[in-house]
């Protein structure tokens, strides 16, 4: 199996094997499509390893079922790998209603009880993977201080890996993960007027 070789060998004192096992803070964000299915594709090597995965759902409607999620808690209840929990934390809304005009006190509450859950599990050592599903939002807008979310980041105990997904990460957040891939769009079916359909959105 192709592990790959880094362009650069840090004067850290690490080992190798010390160097490579590091937990990983990982950040999929940008314009296009694949941000969360990405995400998802780690669980899947998570699960194989036999790690226990949690995933947090943040913004996406606590009624949204994606097709990943039924797959990931069928796979976690199998006992063939890791074991899965998944959390939803909507409450029927989306990233794109944010822009209405209306009262988003009770997302925003939804998303800060969301984060405190993934703080006690991180203290707890609850999971080895984390996705927090579109988890940049609420940083985006302020919901969620970054700061506190990286001094969080930075001291979790063990080994934790991290993945975040969502457009408009900030800065801050790109400038601390380990990893950071943007998505970007060069073209999609809703530029022509297509709806999302099954099997490809959901």
């Amino acid at each position: 199996m192709p592990q790959g070789q880094p362009s650069v060998v840090p004067d850290d004192g690490l080992t190798t094997r010390q160097r490579r096992n590091r937990p990983l803070v990982m950040v999929h964000t940008g314009v296009g499509k694949g941000k969360s299915t990405a995400a998802f594709g780690m669980a899947l090597r998570a699960w194989n390893q036999g790690w226990p995965i949690g995933v947090f759902q943040f913004v996406k409607s606590a009624k949204w079922k994606v097709g990943e999620e039924n797959a990931l808690r069928v796979l976690g209840a199998s006992g063939e790998g890791g074991t899965v929990d998944w959390h939803k934390m909507g409450e029927g809304w989306s990233w794109v209603q944010r822009d209405l005009q209306g009262d988003n006190s009770s997302n925003e509450e939804k998303a800060r009880e969301g984060w405190e859950q993934v703080k006690r599990d991180l203290a707890a050592e609850s999971y080895k993977l984390y996705v927090l599903d579109e988890f940049a939002y609420p940083l985006h807008w302020g919901w969620i201080d970054v700061d506190e979310v990286l001094d969080v980041l930075r001291d979790r105990p063990g080994t934790q890996h991290v993945v975040i997904t969502g457009r408009n990460a900030p800065d801050k957040l790109l400038e601390f993960a380990d990893l950071v891939t943007e998505m970007s769009k060069v073209k999609h079916p809703m530029d022509a007027g297509q709806k999302g359909q099954r099997g490809i959105e959901w």
